[in-house]
């Protein structure tokens, strides 16, 4: 692609882009572009009444008019003095903008520049990530806080990286917080189950996805109160979650997103496994959440060798066995504590069970998969022992996008009591609600411009600092976040990289790429926050981890001089982050960069990209003559079992999971599907995300007629 001069006038970049309007010359986005461009710089010198010649006006003062309006928080004001608000001004560099394409450009001032109430605006791009850069570094040592606002707004403005849409949206506003995602977890009571969706509630409302693990909760047919064959079991109390997720909508702008996870032994799997399908009972449906499975190596073990599954209520192995099934994993592949304990429960003639054979759950799930997506694929032994903290917890699901994986624990009522005549007090000890705190390196550009070791020091102090000025509508968040001061560090772009390094996607270069790639990553994530754990202090629930034993760097296998220097330094200093790596899906952001989602291949070359408000034309990024052949192989043409190798190669080296979709023909043999889930759990992956399914349009290949 022919190099678009930043000083060529906008007329003569339409003249040249119809001239070349092609899928291989794709001009045409970035002169839309700075059409657009041009719009925003005149409507917001009109706002805020300055000549639109100058393209951006007075910063000082549009922190002043906003934060009047009630639009930004006012600790820009009280943290900043007018000089410094001034010099970063003129650290704004407006030539930044032409980095955007259109859609990207579109995407940003659309849904995440600050407007009045009205939606006029106000805000520019290079105004925003500054802000960010502002709010996020507000706390810093003044000595050095300019110098960490400008290598901020040097990682974003260059779109170096992002940060998780609710950062990205909220930052440096009166409102809102900066967290993606949440998780729960819900004991076996009724206070629990009503008290967890309240504060399920609470999160949507503010703008947070929902993980939820109901694993706890008795089946269909337990006893309650030793009344035989009382209890409904978890699908009502599903349908309650999924009108919460319509009813409180995430900021009037879309309704909350929840998904729920449910053990494969649970008694109640079968009509789970069936709340998406589109047949059958409609009162037995939940259309509007999202399913997950939490799978013991034993299940996957038992599907392989077609033997036969039990199912058993988790309140009354609790009342029989005097132990919570789900409190244990296996220790080692093949074998451990988890299989133990359900062997136990099948010989036991005290306890009432169902066997079905393994199988046929595994093709329920299958079936769902390829009608709605999912259910999620969460391998819960793999998962627990890889888990950095395995010393102060249980890790039982993953949260709405399947790349979280901490620590987590119901939280328990207490008493109620009255104080001081009229105030009722109710009490509770607080369980781990685990917080996401997310941010992305953007590969297509941060690798090419060798500039990750820069990039990674100043992005692991801005999540670090999310967790610290972040407003959090639930006291048990706040608290889990300051206890394992989690960061989830991803990336994006892979296939972008991929076509600019000219390396094929089904090739063993593209996986040994991704564990050189990711293993450089991981250090550099590590090193950075032992670096803040001098500076700042290790996590409160350091003491005992895999980080201070080093046990997680003997498991991972890194031995090499520099992980031998940088184990003893945390054993000697400890670690900011008790997690630190998570890769999320990032469509959204990864627009905005005009690169690639996450670790996904692009869906064609050239399609259209089509939402709610727009439907625009779409090529595969910097898309030319040579980078065409590795775009060609597209998410539905290319074999998945590749996609698995290389997300294997790098899930080694991030501590926590990866959101890793399959894309397959709906035709798909089932016989394929299951191989793919198997070879997923053989090589080691903690989580998968969905199955994408397409009805046309699939470039058919041998891999989906093996």
């Amino acid at each position: 692609m022919e190099k678009l001069n930043p000083e060529t006038k906008p007329d003569d970049l339409i003249k040249h882009a119809l001239e070349n309007i092609d899928e291989a010359n794709p001009d045409w986005t970035f002169v839309a572009s700075r059409i657009y461009l041009r719009q925003l710089y005149k409507r917001a010198a009109e706002n805020r009444r300055y000549d639109a010649n100058l393209r951006y006006g007075n910063f000082h003062q549009l922190i002043e008019s906003l934060t009047e309006k009630g639009i930004y928080s006012e600790r820009l004001l009280t943290k900043y003095t007018k000089k410094e608000i001034d010099f970063f001004a003129r650290v704004i560099d407006p030539k930044q903008d032409l980095l955007f394409n259109y859609l990207g450009l579109y995407t940003m001032a659309t849904r995440y520049m600050a407007t009045d109430h009205d939606k006029n605006t106000y805000e520019l791009p290079q105004e925003r990530w500054m802000i960010i850069a502002m709010y996020l570094m507000q706390d810093e040592s003044q000595v050095y806080r300019s110098q960490y606002v400008i290598e901020a707004y040097w990682a974003l403005s260059n779109l170096y990286m992002t940060v998780a849409t609710p950062t990205l949206t909220n930052a440096g506003k009166s409102h809102g917080q900066l967290s993606s995602c949440f998780i729960d977890t819900v004991d076996d009571s009724l206070q629990s189950i009503y008290d967890s969706n309240t504060d399920i509630a609470k999160l949507s409302k503010n703008g947070g996805g929902i993980g939820v693990y109901m694993g706890k909760i008795r089946s269909r047919g337990s006893s309650i109160k030793g009344y035989k064959n009382m209890s409904s079991g978890v699908v009502p109390w599903i349908k309650q979650l999924n009108n919460t997720a319509v009813n409180v909508d995430q900021l009037g702008t879309r309704k909350g997103a929840i998904a729920i996870y449910l053990d494969i032994w649970h008694k109640d799997i079968e009509p789970f496994l069936d709340l998406k399908l589109n047949n059958g009972d409609d009162r037995l449906r939940a259309h509007d959440i999202f399913t997950g499975v939490c799978l013991p190596d034993y299940f996957m073990e038992k599907v392989e060798e077609r033997g036969d599954w039990y199912l058993f209520d988790p309140h009354e192995v609790r009342q029989v066995m005097g132990y919570s099934l789900e409190d244990f994993y296996d220790e080692e592949r093949g074998h451990g504590t988890w299989r133990e304990r359900y062997l136990e429960c099948v010989h036991s003639a005290e306890l009432t069970k169902k066997v079905v054979p393994a199988i046929d759950i595994m093709k329920r799930i299958m079936k769902s998969q390829l009608e709605s997506g999912t259910p999620f694929m969460f391998y819960r032994d793999e998962v627990n022992r890889n888990n950095n903290n395995s010393h102060n917890g249980m890790i039982y699901c993953s949260n709405l996008c399947t790349e979280i994986t901490q620590n987590q624990s119901p939280t328990e009522f207490l008493e109620e009591f009255v104080e001081l005549d009229d105030t009722i007090v109710k009490k509770y000890k607080t369980g781990d609600y685990v917080v996401c705190n997310l941010s992305s390196i953007n590969l297509g550009r941060a690798v090419p411009d060798k500039v990750l070791e820069r990039l990674i020091k100043i992005q692991v102090r801005m999540l670090d600092n999310v967790i610290d000025i972040n407003t959090l509508p639930l006291k048990q968040t706040q608290m889990t976040n300051q206890k394992y001061r989690a960061i989830g560090l991803g990336t994006f772009g892979w296939h972008h990289l991929l076509a600019k390094e000219n390396i094929q996607w089904e090739s063993e270069e593209a996986v040994g790429y991704a564990d050189h790639l990711y293993e450089k990553i991981a250090y550099l994530t590590i090193k950075n926050s032992m670096d803040l754990s001098k500076e700042k202090g290790r996590y409160p629930a350091f003491e005992g981890s895999k980080w201070q034993s080093g046990s997680y760097f003997a498991e991972k296998g890194y031995s090499d001089e520099k992980w031998s220097k940088l184990q003893k330094q945390i054993a000697e200093h400890g670690i900011r982050n008790g997690y630190l790596m998570a890769i999320a899906p990032n469509s959204s952001t990864s627009m905005i960069a005009g690169s690639t989602a996450s670790i996904d291949p692009v869906f064609k070359p050239f399609y259209f990209e089509e939402k709610k408000d727009f439907k625009i034309a779409v090529t595969a990024p910097e898309l030319t003559h040579k980078s065409y052949d590795i775009y060609r192989r597209s998410a539905y043409i290319l074999d998945q079992r590749w996609s698995i190798k290389q997300n294997a190669a790098r899930q080694k080296h991030v501590d926590q999971s990866i959101s890793f979709n399959f894309y397959v023909p709906n035709t798909i043999k089932a016989s394929v599907l299951l191989d793919l889930h198997l070879q997923a759990w053989k090589e080691g992956l903690k989580t998968t995300y969905y199955v994408r399914s397409t009805a046309n349009d699939v470039e058919e290949c041998e891999w989906c007629e093996s």
